[in-house]
């Protein structure tokens, strides 16, 4: 079983369900995307996405008109297996097609183009045995770049900050929980992590607060202070 975790921009709003491996994932179209699927290789009893995402996966899949075979899609940022700033720990990136050909993956790619949905499709030149599109929002804390994670502070809600949440819990500065929602534990647990990073305590995950988390965090594995709700 899994809890899973979706972001709704629309209402600016988290629901929550708890799914087997064979369900599902809420808000995707018939069984084209189960909960395992999803899962892909993280060992995690929780997930998390947004709307946009499996709108996005949705018109891709009735697009494609045949099953699109997935091999990676959420990890958590301690769990690693991407970049430091990969959209896979929001929830909001796929990589699929490693199991089919060439050609197949030629056409996944040209269909996840031409619906405009994905906020990036990977140039297949960069991955020549799999495609990569995400659904990414916000404008990225760092400027000069698409990539990346947005600033997030007080009053933020959405899978960024669970990625901000879930990599201060996992370095041992408590959050108090694993929601999305950038509450007044959460800020002092990164004015502390900040602190010790010898950056400016503004309880602010910008820029220079997301490359440090990010390289301290990414890939360490699960330590004995990450929550999971």
């Amino acid at each position: 079983m899994a809890k899973v975790f979706v972001y709704d921009a629309y209402t600016d709003k988290f629901y929550t369900y708890t799914l087997s491996e064979s369900d599902p994932m809420p808000y995707s179209y018939d069984t084209t995307l189960r909960v395992r699927e999803f899962r892909g290789s993280s060992k995690s009893s929780v997930l998390w996405t947004t709307v946009a995402a499996m709108e996005a996966w949705n018109l891709t899949r009735r697009s494609y008109g045949a099953g699109i075979p997935v091999g990676y899609a959420f990890k958590r940022i301690w769990e690693g297996g991407h970049g430091t700033t990969s959209q896979h720990y929001a929830g909001v990136a796929f990589d699929v097609g490693q199991s089919t050909t060439s050609a197949n993956r030629r056409k996944i790619y040209n269909t996840a183009v031409a619906t405009g949905a994905w906020g990036y499709v990977e140039p297949l030149s960069m991955t020549p045995t799999w495609v990569h599109f995400d659904r990414r929002y916000g404008t990225p804390a760092c400027s000069g770049t698409t990539a990346g994670y947005p600033k997030v502070r007080r009053g933020s809600k959405n899978t960024y900050v669970l990625i901000l949440q879930d990599a201060l819990n996992a370095l041992g500065y408590s959050t108090g929980t694993l929601d999305g929602v950038f509450g007044s534990k959460t800020e002092s647990a990164l004015k502390a992590a900040q602190k010790a990073f010898g950056l400016t305590a503004d309880g602010i995950c910008g820029c220079n607060t997301w490359k440090k988390l990010a390289s301290a965090v990414v890939g360490i594995g699960r330590t004995s202070t990450v929550i999971d709700p």
